[in-house]
């Protein structure tokens, strides 16, 4: 059913015109004397069809059109100006004016059926294309999400794969990128931010792909040489990342390389310092170290909270930023609830 608007201060031509549109069939008239009152009714209702008259007070059909078309999702509508034979110079300017055609007074019956389809199927053509492009884009935006998903799964799966080569468990990549998040969140970061930070946290340890069994899977205390290989893995996982397309990829790239710096500038790879060591990377820093603290594992007993949080608080300014820790530590009642979601599968007795 179209709507169609019917604005003329007189009563006769509102009859004929009336009469007329229904005659299209598959019409509904809207008829309004007062272009002002009539403007005010575009404010919350979109008709398929406006039919205005030039000559009316307060308002003529030319200020009528232009403040129409002012009105947002309204410049495309098509509008039909009705005219005296005489008034070539408004016709034109009506249709500079925003007005798609024209008709001259007395109303050709012929003539106005013509040009009432032709505007009608105008209309029609526009809303097709209108919802043609909403599909579109429900689909794209489909295609985009099944395309996300398949991504967040696969940079999943690469994290455990660096994990099954390491004593961690998939529980603490999912409990360290959700520390993460919560950290983000406390230090006001933007939603997408941290969206993105929950997503390529996982990979923050994705190097050790490359370090040799000997080294990764070691019982006691490394070497000052096999440590200088382990702490390789940051560059590696960096070098596999980086040149990614994806933006999570991208952002894990920079987690892999920076979440062992340290505040005070004494980590590695590069013995970053302060605010010069990426953002995303501070924040890991601290959701990692806690996770691993807390972890039990077959060469060490998990630490109690308080003796985890307290290490978190002795080293601001030293290990970690001052304000990851905060946020860590402001957003406690998450952190526990994460760690409630998220538990390890059962660990061998020490």
């Amino acid at each position: 059913m179209h709507t169609v608007l019917i604005i003329d201060d007189s009563d006769i031509n509102q009859t004929l015109i009336k009469a007329l549109v229904l005659k299209l069939g598959d019409c509904q008239p809207v008829l309004f004397d007062n272009p002002v009152k009539a403007l005010e009714w575009c404010h919350d209702n979109v008709p398929d069809l406006v039919i205005v008259d030039y000559m009316m007070p307060e308002m003529d059909g030319l200020k009528f059109i232009a403040a129409f078309r002012g009105l947002h999702g309204r410049n495309e509508l098509p509008v039909l100006m009705i005219t005296a034979s005489d008034q070539r110079d408004i016709r034109y300017d009506a249709l500079l004016g925003g007005a798609n055609d024209f008709l001259t007074k007395p109303i050709d019956r012929v003539e106005f059926s013509a040009r009432a389809r032709n505007m009608l199927n105008l209309r029609q053509g526009q809303k097709y294309m209108a919802n043609h492009v909403q599909e579109l884009e429900v689909r794209v935006q489909e295609r985009t999400r099944e395309i996300r998903n398949r991504e967040k799964e696969l940079i999943f799966r690469i994290s455990r794969a660096a994990e099954f080569r390491d004593p961690e468990t998939g529980a603490h990549i999912q409990r360290m990128a959700h520390f993460s998040a919560v950290i983000a969140r406390g230090l006001d970061l933007d939603a997408k931010t941290q969206q993105l930070i929950l997503e390529a946290a996982p990979m923050h340890d994705v190097g050790k792909i490359g370090i040799p069994d000997y080294i990764l899977l070691k019982p006691g205390k490394l070497t000052h040489e096999e440590f200088e290989v382990m702490k390789n893995h940051a560059a590696l996982g960096y070098e596999l990342l980086k040149s990614s397309g994806s933006e999570i990829l991208q952002a894990g790239a920079e987690i892999a390389l920076s979440h062992h710096e340290k505040y005070d500038g004494s980590g590695y790879p590069k013995g970053l310092a302060g605010t010069k060591i990426p953002l995303l990377g501070r924040i890991v820093a601290v959701a990692d170290v806690f996770d691993a603290l807390t972890s039990e594992r077959p060469y060490k007993r998990a630490w109690a909270l308080d003796a985890a949080c307290k290490f978190l608080e002795d080293s601001r300014g030293a290990h970690f930023d001052p304000l990851c820790v905060e946020a860590f530590l402001a957003g406690w009642e998450d952190v526990l609830e994460i760690r409630q979601s998220f538990q390890d599968e059962d660990v061998p007795a020490i």
